[in-house]
């Protein structure tokens, strides 16, 4: 069964191991890139990527479960969403362009 659209597995490579078990390999995280929509967000205090994630990707379904591209995208990504994230610290947000097209675009699936 193919993971559902704008899964973070959607990247993630499968095999089948030597006794028969179907094994699931790390997806490639959507790395940081200077594109020029993104948007830099200064956190405020009870942010979390999970919120911004539903407040900046409104407009894709589900938009609140993209938390994953704020966590990655970062140039010093973001391992553990459940940490408290620094007030007035900054992330960078990518746009709804790049996630619809620079991460689920057809390029890059057939990469």
């Amino acid at each position: 069964m193919p993971p559902r659209r704008f899964s973070r597995h959607t990247f993630t490579r499968s095999f089948i191991d030597d006794i028969g078990h179907l094994v699931l390999t790390e997806p490639e995280p959507f790395r940081f890139a200077p594109f020029d929509d993104n948007t830099l967000h200064v956190v405020f205090d009870g942010d979390t990527v999970f919120n911004l994630a539903g407040r900046y990707f409104s407009a894709i379904p589900r938009g609140a479960g993209l938390w994953w591209v704020i966590a990655d995208f970062q140039p010093e990504p973001i391992h553990d969403p459940t940490r408290k994230l620094r007030a007035g610290s900054l992330l960078v947000i990518p746009s709804t362009r790049t996630v619809l097209e620079e991460l689920f675009g057809e390029r890059r699936r057939n990469e």
